[in-house]
């Protein structure tokens, strides 16, 4: 696995499991709306250090980094 250093909107580290905050709203591709402010809990990365892998109610979906702020 290669080691990257994701970093949120302030330019600080976050680590896997950490909690997050959306930074903006954000239309969903299958329809809704995240609201700014939005908790997500136990955050995990994919492959890219741009994506945020966050679960919202029972699915899951790749945040950009450049929304999130940490916790």
């Amino acid at each position: 696995m290669d080691d990257f250093v994701v970093r949120d909107s302030n330019g600080t580290i976050i680590n896997e499991g950490d909690s997050v905050i959306l930074t903006r709203d954000l239309k969903v591709k299958k329809g809704g709306n995240l609201k700014r402010g939005t908790i997500f809990k136990n955050v995990r990365y994919s492959d890219s250090d741009d994506y945020g892998d966050c679960r919202v109610g029972t699915s899951t979906i790749a945040i950009k980094t450049m929304y999130l702020k940490k916790r």
